[in-house]
């Protein structure tokens, strides 16, 4: 995932003498990567990308914590000056309240959320927001829409915490029923969507029996904060983040929060956010707490420990680091760190307990502040292990074939493994036959390909236009069910043309002599995707290598090509297990060989390769037939005539072409 910060934002949390594109420069090089840093106005806009096990990275603080234990590294200065998670307890919540509002919480499934936790304002005046935090979202393109609504944005942003406003009064008996959904059951979220619900998603039902949020993905319109609100709940949690992903997949809704809250985040996190919703809501909404906070965190996360040694983390990162800059790396990462002289006792902050467990992590959070550019670059000496003789001549005649089609004219493309039901129906396929993802995010890669051909259509129609000639090839994988156990994986090479038959038809026999494959024909084909009179299979003994045609017209119309397109596609495995590294040795012939031509009428019963079969049969002379022509549906064959004992005459070789054209005449 990727998130956007400015760099004030940042420095409301670090005081450094950093850049904005030197925290690009050194944050890259050992942390998060900043992929780019943009100016707006008097401020700089970073665009960081988070890996998805560091979801705690994923705010203007946990960045300003990564900062903390980078910049001095390279020799810039860098000090918390804001610490929410302390500053943010529920100490700091310590008024007087009014009158308190009720509000009955039911948690039906504990396991559905970890922890769960509310708190009611009243007063409240709904309008635009303050000028600062109307910037710092626009800037990070999360648009302002009022107050109540930017704050909790904000707070998302700041922490890495999602959280959420209902209007009090649009709660039915004061009431949520956190629970799971039933199959059928409905919901229209905030966006104005309605959602037909798979079922066994997270939900909350209010006193009323309406369904007013669909957890960790976005609210329900029927609870929205607007401009007449007077009384907000403002509530976070933490969910079941294997549910929240699914029902993100399931429905497509692919909110903001869906992204945090699907991996996981910290339920330590959960108080200082809702604290500091409440500092933001009174100054900037003029709102009161109505209500204590409550905080339903049965199950607490215990607190891990590991023990490692300085000698054995010096050991495995190749470096004498002293034990003090150990301690000092680990400590502004947020670990608690106890050396017992050179034994280190680690207690794993909250925040890190999904991505540390063992020595081996320490380790690596060690070395990649310390710097991975600065680690020894001798490779240890390993075993080596031979690769499997296919695995060998998958690859060899992987990259032999790329160069080759490369060097033709030809362009690589890379296709998803997953096609459309569309695609499936619109080219006549069924897609019973196809195996299909349950969860995919869109109904574009929903089935697994069986061919390559359909992907080629596609593409060669969005290309269509932009320029007069089309040459692309594929190699990839293809997904043949099986009764039981998972799919055949078959390699295939797919070839597509907007060009000729013939152009297509010279790549394969170009394809065909420099993988010095022998004994090649060619017989009509029987492909679905093909026009009846203008295909072919290629074949090699008992092997069928692949098939080649032009697109039916039925096909060119239904997705609106203007030029007809000429389709290949080879079973890669049956292909190289024929193909030779070098070419067979055929001597040289001692004796004249004469050439001679020869039109014919293309036979409706007999294809070229039974042509050439028949006039090898016919004459002892014929050394070799070649295709130099084909018009209207005639064919112009090259003979080649030669003995091995004796030069023979034209006489000769004029006497064997009328033999060989009587019998395929007849």
């Amino acid at each position: 995932m990727n998130i956007k910060i400015t760099y004030k934002w940042l420095l409301d949390y670090l005081a450094t003498d950093a850049s904005a594109y030197e925290l690009q420069k050194y944050l890259s090089l050992c942390g998060p990567s900043v992929e780019t840093v943009e100016k707006v106005g008097d401020d700089y806009v970073l665009d960081i990308e988070i890996t998805s096990n560091r979801v705690d990275m994923a705010s203007v603080y946990g960045i300003a914590q990564e900062a903390l234990a980078i910049l001095p590294q390279f020799g810039k200065s860098a000090k918390i000056m804001l610490n929410p998670l302390d500053k943010y307890r529920l100490n700091f919540v310590t008024r007087e309240l009014g009158a308190e509002l009720p509000l009955h919480v039911k948690i039906e499934n504990q396991h559905l959320v970890s922890r769960f936790t509310t708190v009611i304002l009243d007063n409240v005046t709904v309008g635009p927001s303050p000028e600062f935090m109307k910037k710092r979202l626009e800037q990070c393109d999360v648009r302002s829409i009022n107050n109540v609504v930017d704050i909790s944005n904000y707070l998302m942003l700041s922490l890495g915490q999602p959280t959420h406003m209902f209007d009090y009064d649009k709660i039915g008996k004061a009431t949520m029923i956190l629970r799971e959904s039933k199959q059928g059951e409905k919901i229209t979220t905030l966006d104005g969507k309605e959602f037909e619900l798979p079922g066994a998603d997270i939900v909350i039902e209010d006193g009323d029996g309406n369904l007013i949020d669909l957890c960790g993905i976005m609210g329900g319109q029927n609870s929205a904060v607007t401009e007449d609100t007077k009384r907000v709940v403002l509530f976070v949690q933490t969910y079941d983040k294997v549910r929240i992903r699914r029902t993100s997949m399931t429905t497509g809704q692919r909110s903001m929060a869906a992204t945090y809250f699907e991996k996981d985040l910290d339920e330590e996190r959960v108080i200082p956010t809702l604290v500091y919703g409440l500092e933001l809501l009174e100054h900037h909404a003029n709102a009161r707490q109505a209500s204590p906070l409550q905080d339903i965190y049965p199950d607490p996360s215990p607190t891990k420990t590991v023990t490692i040694s300085a000698a054995e983390i010096r050991k495995v990162m190749g470096v004498e680091l002293e034990d003090d800059r150990i301690a000092m790396i680990l400590e502004n990462l947020g670990f608690e760190v106890k050396n017992f002289a050179g034994n280190y006792e680690i207690t794993v902050p909250s925040w890190r307990k999904n991505d540390i467990a063992l020595k081996e992590d320490i380790v690596e959070e060690v070395a990649r502040v310390y710097g991975y550019h600065n680690l020894p670059n001798t490779i240890q000496p390993t075993v080596y292990v031979k690769q499997p003789k296919e695995l060998d001549l998958l690859f060899h005649y992987q990259l032999k074939i790329k160069d080759l089609l490369k060097n033709v004219g030809l362009h690589e493309v890379m296709n998803y493994s997953m096609i459309s039901k569309e695609l499936i129906d619109t080219l006549g396929y069924s897609d019973q036959e196809h195996l299909f993802l349950t969860n995919t995010i869109s109904e574009e890669i929903k089935y697994l390909r069986r061919s390559l051909l359909p992907s080629f259509v596609k593409i060669m129609k969005e290309n269509e236009g932009r320029r007069e000639n089309l040459k692309y090839f594929e190699i990839a994988k293809t997904y043949i069910p099986r009764k039981t156990g998972l799919p055949a994986e078959e390699f295939c090479l797919a070839i597509g043309v907007n060009t000729s038959f013939w152009d297509l038809k010279g790549i394969l026999d170009l394809l065909i002599d420099e993988l010095h494959i022998e004994n090649v024909t060619v017989r009509n084909g029987t492909n679905p995707l093909f026009a009846d009179n203008m295909q072919g299979e290629m074949v090699t003994g008992n092997k069928v290598l692949g098939t080649f045609g032009k697109l039916k017209p039925v096909y060119k119309d239904r997705v609106e090509l203007t030029k007809d397109i000429y389709l290949a596609e080879l079973a890669f495995t049956p292909f190289i297990e024929k193909a030779k590294l070098l070419p067979t040795y055929v001597p040289p012939i001692a004796y004249s060989v004469i050439k001679l031509d020869l039109t014919l009428q293309q036979s409706k019963n007999l294809g070229y390769a039974e042509l050439e079969a028949l006039a090898y049969k016919t004459s002892y002379l014929l050394r070799s037939v070649e295709l130099i022509d084909r018009y209207n549906d005639k064919l112009t064959l090259r003979f080649y005539f030669g003995a091995t004992d004796r030069n023979i005459t034209e006489g000769d070789a004029k006497m064997e072409l009328a033999r060989i054209n009587t019998l395929l005449k007849s």
